[in-house]
């Protein structure tokens, strides 16, 4: 199995929550400090820490990190690196981390993050089936970098663009991006939804929470006010988190 499951470090577990439930996703693991949260397609943990905090020891706040679920990690481990033969790169090690056992992947730029073992298999049925998890990978050897998800067994899906973007789908629910940048490699987070995002907008709206539609070149975008910028105005993930449209079948 493969789901998308990035990890979100905030020292605003509360705000968050409310937003991914306005956003129709369902809290299924509750552990304090530690809460996933359902999409009709993926998976979002949110991890606490201390406002302020800044990367070292403890995760900095507001950072997201790439991360993906998979069944077994020996297997996933051998099937990945065996797929990376080819291309003359063995980017899976099975290791122990602080969480526990897991495998790290390491694509050819120095990007690292880790695949867990799902904790629970099943996608929630009352999530939002709209509603999808994307986490993006920010790189500037794009070419290597969709390689090592087509290795890990993500399917590479369309895109408009003829150019070095790539976007996947995993098999047990969300999507993984590629898109070229400069600098050092990070990550980045969003959400695509098939339904009606204006219907999506006045949803989040009532809510409470801060929106608007623009018109993008394939598509509307919703942006949704980040429950970490009122404190952190700089964090990695803006001021504003983005909705894409994805239009059924495309």
């Amino acid at each position: 199995m493969l789901r998308v499951r990035p990890i979100h470090y905030t020292s605003r577990m509360d705000q968050w929550g409310q937003l991914l439930s306005a956003l129709g996703m369902v809290r299924t693991v509750d552990d304090g400090d530690w809460q996933e949260f359902d999409a009709g397609s993926g998976r979002l943990a949110l991890h606490r820490v201390a406002a302020g905090a800044t990367a070292g020891a403890d995760a900095g706040d507001c950072r997201t990190d790439f991360g993906v679920e998979v069944g077994d990690l020996a297997e996933f481990a051998r099937r990945t690196n065996l797929a990376g033969v080819e291309d003359g790169t063995t980017p899976a090690e099975l290791v122990s981390a602080r969480h526990g056992d897991t495998c790290r992947i390491t694509g050819e730029d120095g990007f690292g993050f880790f695949a867990d073992k799902a904790a629970h298999g099943a996608q929630c049925a009352d999530a939002d089936p709209a509603l999808a998890v994307v986490e993006v990978w920010f790189t500037p050897e794009a070419a290597a970098a969709a390689q090592t998800l087509r290795n890990m067994g993500a399917r590479l899906r369309p895109t408009p663009d003829d150019d070095e973007t790539a976007d996947f789908t995993a098999k047990n629910g969300g999507v993984l991006m590629v898109r070229p940048a400069s600098g050092a490699a990070r990550s980045g987070l969003g959400f695509e939804y098939t339904g009606d995002l204006a219907a999506l907008r006045d949803r989040l709206a009532a809510a409470g929470h801060r929106v608007s539609l623009t018109e993008e070149a394939f598509g509307q975008t919703l942006h949704v006010a980040n429950p970490d910028a009122a404190d952190l105005p700089d964090n990695p993930n803006g001021g504003m988190l983005w909705i894409s449209q994805k239009r059924e079948g495309a």
